[in-house]
């Protein structure tokens, strides 16, 4: 069992930056590839980005490529979403996510967070 809890949400205008945390707990951190989620209201959840287990690795969705930096630490079990020239169209709740096979849509991912709220004003 993996324990994910995001930190790090908030308001900023369009254009600031935001890091968001996700702290996890449990069975060995490193050997899970790590993923950020997003939710909007009336939308489905949507791949931010992945991380694969030795950091090596990353892929991030189309609307984030450029402006969003994921990175992890294998010794405080955390993994960090760097967000830059944040849009208002980044509103949503931010899920962060652990799979163990597979690749990186929302199904193969084993364990989730409970979500961190980002909300960017125009």
């Amino acid at each position: 069992q993996v324990q994910l809890v995001e930190s790090g949400g908030g308001l900023v205008q369009a254009g600031g930056s935001l890091r968001l945390s996700c702290a996890a707990s449990g069975r060995t951190f490193s050997s899970y590839n790590m993923g950020w989620f997003r939710q909007a209201p009336g939308k489905e959840r949507e791949f931010v980005a992945d991380i694969t287990w030795s950091g090596g690795t990353t892929w991030y969705g189309d609307s984030v490529k450029g402006r969003f930096t994921l990175s992890r630490d294998n010794v405080q079990n955390t993994v960090y979403l760097q967000m830059n020239s944040l849009k208002p169209e980044d509103t949503g709740i931010y899920y962060c996510a652990a799979r163990s096979r597979g690749t990186y849509s929302k199904s193969a991912y084993d364990y989730w967070g409970q979500g961190t709220q980002v909300t960017v004003s125009s």
